[in-house]
């Protein structure tokens, strides 16, 4: 019989998986008027219909376990949706960034079903767990269908912003992956005070300097195109790192949420860098082409570390809230 401290964690983590389904429903409904090809908007769709399902499944657990979705948690989620539509709707390369940002969403929801079936195992809810096993498997497929479409999104965001111009587009691209950088330096400072198991320490703290490096290779191929960084960007995502780390600091399970957003983070990196590449090849620039592959082969690195401190993570994250099992 698992502990009520236990129990409550269940329902906890499935009232956060049915507040980002409710931003994922809103997301997924606005993304195929802004996707830009056939096949994006495809793939939107399709995803819609799952996500539905997804959050009908989770509320039914919810509700066997005597439980009600948070109708705050929910609202703030899925105005978090229209502003990330919104987002993408202001920016020249549309499609692209809307891949983007819908490619790290996908491994944000996967990442967060895989500590929901963890933490249902050791509650000992197998229905629990199968329903976020089910899902999971929906996620990652999303996932591997946006990666399968990058090509599609740069090729819309290249047309939507003036494809013979390739010189232009791929110094902007290359300030976006800098100003990346720049946040992912400061996520990682904060990550690597806050605390939690060693090996979780260890994997942001390794890849901080990575970071670094990555930061200085961007700055080197735009200063070789004769631009620099936008301060603007970078001093933007700067503050909105600086607010993830007190938006992490005031929840009690910081480790567990640390590891699942940093995957998340990893994948917004691996997709603008699979982009990035493939701007830099239309435009001959074989330097940024090798830049670019190197960098995404130390984030899919850094994203399968993240991946390997769940179970640590977990427990630490438990142990926090006085539910060890």
């Amino acid at each position: 019989m698992p502990s009520p401290q236990i129990a409550e964690q269940v329902t906890k983590y499935l009232s956060d998986a049915h507040s980002i389904e409710r931003q994922a429903l809103v997301q997924m409904r606005l993304a195929p008027r802004l996707a830009g090809t056939a096949r994006l908007a495809a793939a939107f769709r399709e995803h819609e219909a799952e996500t539905e399902q997804h959050e009908r499944l989770v509320r039914e657990r919810m509700q066997a376990r005597g439980a009600t979705p948070s109708t705050a948690k929910d609202l703030v989620m899925a105005a978090g949706g229209v502003g990330f539509a919104l987002f993408a709707r202001t920016q020249p390369d549309t499609p692209g960034k809307l891949t983007s940002h819908a490619f790290s969403y996908e491994h944000l929801e996967l990442a967060s079903y895989e500590m929901l079936r963890r933490v249902a195992e050791r509650g000992e809810d197998a229905a629990t767990a199968d329903v976020a096993r089910r899902i999971a498997d929906q996620e990652r497929a999303m996932g591997e269908r946006l990666a399968a479409s990058f090509d599609d999104a740069v090729e819309a965001s290249l047309r939507a912003g003036g494809k013979d111009d390739l010189g232009t587009q791929l110094v902007a691209y290359l300030r976006d992956a800098h100003a990346i950088e720049t946040q992912a330096e400061k996520l990682l400072e904060q990550a690597s005070e806050a605390g939690g198991p060693a090996e979780l320490e260890r994997a942001f703290a390794d890849h901080l300097e990575e970071t670094r490096a990555q930061r200085a290779l961007v700055r080197d191929r735009l200063e070789a195109h004769g631009g620099g960084p936008s301060r603007l960007k970078d001093t933007a995502l700067k503050v909105g790192a600086l607010n993830w780390g007190t938006f992490f600091q005031a929840h009690p399970d910081t480790p567990g949420k640390l590891a699942v957003f940093a995957y998340a983070f990893e994948h917004l990196e691996i997709a603008g860098y699979e982009q990035l590449k493939r701007v830099a090849a239309r435009a001959e620039d074989a330097e940024t082409v090798a830049a670019a592959e190197r960098i995404l082969g130390e984030e899919r690195a850094a994203a399968q570390r993240l991946w390997d401190t769940f179970d640590a993570a977990l427990d630490a994250s438990l142990e926090d809230v006085g539910a060890a099992v």
